[in-house]
């Protein structure tokens, strides 16, 4: 009764249950006792009996149960045909064909497809049975020996059936055991898993710290290089402050050629049969002499403006030859010979030109400061470029004294200098400017005497 009543609680929905029990004489006599012990089920629920089938018949029946069927299975040593079983393989037939859950109070079927439920335990059965069969052979009379009768133990179920006919643990009765659990991937990798995890985070971690870095240092480039934009900016308001006197004269020139020329062709065209061909030539002065002007407006524009570090393609010897013309009025103006000696191919990098530009015009007017007080016939500042390997060089010399061998490893230090009036800044931001375009600058003093600054930048194509 308590194995029967174990299915209708677990599976409160069953409509039927066919119980398969054998037709050996030893089986039909359980069949009665259980029939018995069943009629109060009567009322709740169907009890279909099979002992008068073959096994065959019994496997199709099984495979085609309705909806709400429970089997319970008790013993199949001989069915209705005669035909001998072995039990626990005619179990895994049954198994193999049903499509409900099977059930049974007997242990030595649990684990081979049965659900489980409370039921008779092979141990304490036959330990009872050697005792008795002890003190039997001992001498004492079958009718003496006293025995309680063997109940059921705790139920115990399969884990494995349960989650084939989805039936909840939750239903189970108290203190049952479930055996054949499979653990989950958590329980059986658990600290794989956890290992896995940690060095999940750790690299997550250590990634989300490198890209805040990154954008850190990015931020930092950024704000540096508009540092360098305004320092840079200041430094060439100091040079065109040393070339004022330079550019008005170069301004001067032509405008004062302009005015002469407009007033001769006017006086000229006052006259009776006016020379065309002399006022067209006027004119064409008038047009050489404003173009000029427009040039040293312009170079002098673009030395002034104050844009953002802007990197685009450069040739460099049409670079160096601009800032050569900015400060050619101040070297003819200091009785300074001023000599350019570009390279014979064109010499193509990437960077900002307005900063590469006021790079020569700070060694320029360095140089230019250093021979100041030499002899004029003495007086010389060098600039040329040439192709090194893979990178463009850029020298600019002097007939000066020469940079004292103590002071050659400080030149580029911020604030210092060697000039009564200087502030120490021009070399500091010379060399920031170039290391910022990957490329390098270097002092020496020649052997002849005077000074000599290399810049090397790499060359794109």
């Amino acid at each position: 009764m308590a194995a029967f009543r174990n299915i209708l609680q677990i599976l409160p929905d069953t409509k039927s249950i066919v119980v398969v029990i054998g037709a050996s004489p030893l089986e039909r006599f359980w069949v009665e006792e259980v029939k018995r012990e069943l009629k109060p089920l009567g009322e709740q629920v169907e009890l279909v009996w099979c002992s008068d089938l073959s096994f065959e018949e019994i496997l199709k029946r099984a495979s085609n149960l309705p909806p709400h069927t429970a089997l319970f299975w008790g013993l199949m040593s001989v069915d209705a045909a005669g035909v001998v079983h072995e039990s626990d393989i005619a179990l895994r037939s049954l198994y193999a064909a049903a499509n409900a859950p099977i059930f049974s109070y007997q242990e030595p079927f649990f684990g081979d497809g049965t659900v489980g439920g409370p039921m008779h335990m092979i141990e304490e059965t036959s330990s009872r049975t050697v005792s008795a069969a002890i003190s039997i052979l001992g001498g004492a009379r079958p009718a003496s020996i006293s025995y309680e009768p063997i109940g059921f133990a705790a139920p115990r179920y399969d884990w494995r059936q349960l989650q084939r006919w989805g039936i909840s643990e939750s239903r189970l009765p108290p203190g049952s055991e479930i055996v054949f659990r499979e653990q989950s991937v958590w329980e059986r990798y658990r600290w794989q898993m956890l290992l896995i995890a940690s060095v999940i985070l750790v690299q997550a971690g250590l990634i989300s710290g490198m890209l805040h870095e990154r954008r850190r240092r990015q931020i930092a480039e950024v704000e540096s290089r508009q540092r360098l934009a305004e320092l840079a900016h200041a430094n060439r308001y100091s040079a065109v402050g040393e070339l004022t006197t330079s550019i008005a004269h170069e301004l001067n020139q032509p405008l004062g050629s302009i005015l002469t020329n407009a007033e001769t062709a006017e006086l000229m065209l006052k006259a009776a049969s006016p020379d065309i061909d002399e006022i067209r030539q006027i004119l064409a002065d008038i047009r050489r002499d404003d173009q000029r002007a427009s040039e040293v407006i312009r170079r002098l524009r673009s030395i002034l403006k104050k844009t953002p570090f802007e990197v685009r393609d450069i040739e460099l010897n049409d670079m160096v030859r601009e800032a050569i013309g900015l400060a050619r009025a101040v070297a003819d103006g200091r009785r300074i010979t001023l000599i350019y000696t570009p390279a014979l191919a064109d010499l193509h990098v990437r960077g900002d030109p307005i900063q590469l530009q006021q790079v020569v015009l700070n060694l320029i007017i360095n140089g230019m400061d250093a021979i100041f007080e030499a002899d004029p016939g003495k007086r010389q500042v060098s600039v040329s470029t040439q192709r090194v390997g893979n990178e463009a060089e850029i020298r600019v010399s002097d007939t000066g004294p020469g940079i004292a061998a103590s002071d050659l490893a400080n030149v580029f230090d911020p604030f210092f200098t060697t000039k009564p009036q200087g502030m120490g800044m021009g070399l500091a931001i010379a060399k920031t400017i170039v290391e910022a375009h990957h490329g390098t600058i270097g002092a020496a003093t020649q052997p002849a005497g005077g000074a000599l600054f290399t810049i090397r930048l790499p060359v794109v194509r």
